[in-house]
């Protein structure tokens, strides 16, 4: 299951940042948009840390 989520966490930021983003700033304007990217790179990032696989 852990192994699943490492290796889907990459992919499922790549595919979703690009769509979320404009689609936010075509519906609400470019300042939510930007902080819709602020937002989502975010949460991105604490999950790639979160699910990363380090070395003992």
């Amino acid at each position: 299951m852990i192994r699943w989520l490492v290796a889907f966490t990459p992919i499922a930021g790549a595919l979703i940042f690009p769509l979320v983003i404009p689609i936010t700033i075509s519906k609400f304007g470019i300042s939510s948009g930007v902080i819709a990217a602020l937002l989502l790179s975010t949460l991105w990032f604490v999950a790639m840390l979160r699910t990363s696989e380090m070395p003992h």
